[in-house]
Order: structure tokens, then sequence, then C-alpha cells
């Protein structure tokens, strides 16, 4: 593709980090935790949640929905416990003291839950269970998001993405991590679409009248914009009972509850209209407390073992674990670096523009 290409990780970053503190006026450690999640999140192949997401928290800073120098606070507070508010402060630095806070109360307990509201968007889910994972636990991360998706037999968008994600280490990496949307896609990857050639595939997303499209843009236009409340992407299992729809959005509605109801923060239908009001769950869990943790995560390597060895499907080369795939890609964008797709980097290049910063070079 015409003007895409590769970048190492650490220029990326530095460039990144920059663009954020120059250009939106993040502190430099906000500056720094927000680039880390987007290029982590490009490095393992998830454009959908990287660095092109920046037109995104520039639209958040300007509108007055993000504050990047707000900080977020403590509310409720038990050994096992915390409640927090975010403040409109930016959902990266947010979700990093919030799952950091997490972890320590976790060594101390042997497990904390920890929920946020009035935050904002907080990246990949993968990167905050994975520092749980890192320190040896069992890592939760949920979050609400804006108003994406339509209920089973529904018209109406209401219910976000929503996304849940677990992480758990088996002593060696990668970590078991599965990492997923209630929704079969995420919102993120129509918009990718939307920049790349404007198709999604049938059964992503339905237009206003309830029946399948193909138009990314259109899509993504409508979630973002509120440009009508009815139509929106569809839950895994797609817009009927009979396979099973009903389960994707008891998912959804879900962490729903665990986001926003347990926070008593903003539900996502109302996501985006006074701030951001992303709410978050997050969770540590030391693998002690069911025994010897050595003893339990070789166990669990057998098990995924023998899933990964069994018989293939024609055709098939290899049976994948949940978190394999994005830690090879990662592997390899170390070694031969990021590659962006030319969207992204058209992208870059106007909000360098905009802020009178010097272009990203391959």
């Amino acid at each position: 593709m015409e003007g895409a290409g590769t970048v190492s990780w650490g220029k990326l970053y530095d460039y990144v980090a920059n663009m954020l503190e120059q250009g939106l006026g993040y502190p430099r450690a906000s500056a720094a935790v927000t680039a880390k999640v987007l290029v982590e999140a490009d490095a393992r192949g998830h454009a959908s949640h990287g660095v092109a997401r920046i037109k995104i928290y520039h639209e958040e800073v300007r509108d007055g929905k993000n504050d990047p120098t707000a900080t977020a606070t403590v509310v409720h507070e038990t050994p096992i416990s915390l409640v927090m508010r975010g403040n409109r402060a930016p959902g990266f630095p947010t979700s990093g003291t919030a799952m950091e806070k997490t972890i320590e109360k976790a060594r101390a307990s042997g497990v904390c839950m920890t929920v946020v509201r009035d935050s904002c968007h907080f990246g990949m889910a993968g990167y905050w269970a994975e520092m749980a994972a890192d320190a040896g636990m069992i890592g939760w991360a949920f979050t609400n998001t804006l108003r994406a998706s339509i209920p089973t037999f529904g018209r109406e968008r209401l219910l976000g993405t929503n996304p849940v994600c677990v992480a758990i280490p088996i002593g060696r990496k990668p970590h078991f991590m599965l990492d997923m949307a209630t929704t079969t896609v995420p919102l993120g990857k129509i918009e990718v679409a939307a920049r790349r050639d404007g198709v999604i595939p049938v059964g992503w997303a339905v237009d206003e009248k309830g029946v399948d499209t193909t138009d990314a843009v259109r899509v993504a236009e409508v979630n973002r914009f509120d440009k009508s409340p009815f139509g929106g992407q569809l839950f895994l299992g797609g817009a009927t009972e009979t396979l099973g729809g009903h389960k994707g959005y008891g998912l959804g509605l879900l962490v729903e509850l665990l986001t926003a109801g347990l926070s008593m923060g903003t539900a996502t239908f109302d996501t985006y209209q006074d701030g951001c009001g992303i709410c978050h769950c997050f969770q540590a869990t030391r693998m002690d407390v069911f025994g010897d943790p050595g003893e339990i995560q070789s166990h669990m390597a057998e098990i995924l073992e023998r899933v990964r060895n069994s018989p293939r499907a024609a055709g098939q080369e290899r049976i994948y674990i949940h978190g394999e795939k994005e830690y090879e890609r990662r592997e390899k964008s170390i070694k031969e670096g990021i590659w962006l797709d030319a969207a992204t980097w058209r992208r870059l290049d106007e909000y360098a523009g905009l802020w009178g910063l010097a272009r990203l070079a391959p």
C-alpha cells in the first residue's frame, strides 16, 4: 500500500509521546503511558487500538470531554476493593494507577477488585490485564464504551462493544490472554476499515432499519457522532438467537453492570455527554490462594498443550492459544519494525501539520 511503512518501536513511542505532550497538553507521565499502550497495540497487530486513535483523543480534548491535566481519585476503599473517580482524566494514566493499586492490594490480601467511573478510553484491555499476569496473578480488565451496539431484538444503539479481558500466567510467556469485544468486532476495526477501503463483512453491523450493511464509513460515522439512535454493531452471535446473539448481548450487559453499575458511573447509552463518562473494572488475584502457584501454572500449561496439539482441521497448519498471535506479532515488530498502513501514516502527518511538529519518517 502506497505510503505504508515500518518504524521502530522506540521511534514510534517517542514520536507519539511528544505528539500527545506538545499537541494535546498531556503531562509527560500521562503522555508516556498513553503512547506506550498505543504503540503496543500496533506492535501486536491491533491497529484498531493503535496510534491512529490520536484523532479521537484530540476530539475529546477539543470538546472538553477529556482533561489531560486531571488525575483520578479514590472515593471508596476496603482491603480488597477500590472505587475511583477518573475526573475526566485520560483513561491510560487512570487505568495504570488503578491497576497498580489493584495489584498492590492483591499482594497484601490475595485479591482486589477496582471499579472506575468518569474516565476516558483506556485503549487495549489486554495491556492492563497483562500487568497482573506479569506480577504472577490472574488479571481482569473490562470497560464500557461509547454507545455502539444494539440489544438482541432491539433497534436502538444502547450498549458498547464492552470488551472482556482475562490474563492468566502459565509459567512462561506468552500468558493465556483472552481479550475480546462482546460485539463481533471492536469499533476500532470498523474505523480501520473505514480508513482503508470502506467495506466491512456482513454480520458486523446493521443500518438504522436493522438491515445488514457493509458500509464501514456509515457505521463509523453513526457510532462516533450519534447521527441516529438506531442501527449499529451486532453482538457475538448476530442479530437473533439462532446463532447465540443473546449470549453476546448478555456478556455486554454483564460488562455494563461490572463497570458502570458497580462504580455508580455512566451507562454506555449516556456516555460522551458531559465528559467521556467511561467506566472500567479491574481485578487481580494471587494464584497461591488456590494452592502452589508453580504446580497450578504447570497444570494449566498442560491443558493448553493438549488443546494446541490436538488434530487440526483440513488445510489448517496450527491451533492457536489466545495471546500467542499477539505475542509473536510483537516479537516480529521488535525485530523488523512496526508496520503502519498508509491511512495511519496520513493521520499522523495530519496532526503533525496541525500542531507544527516534524513528520514521522519511516
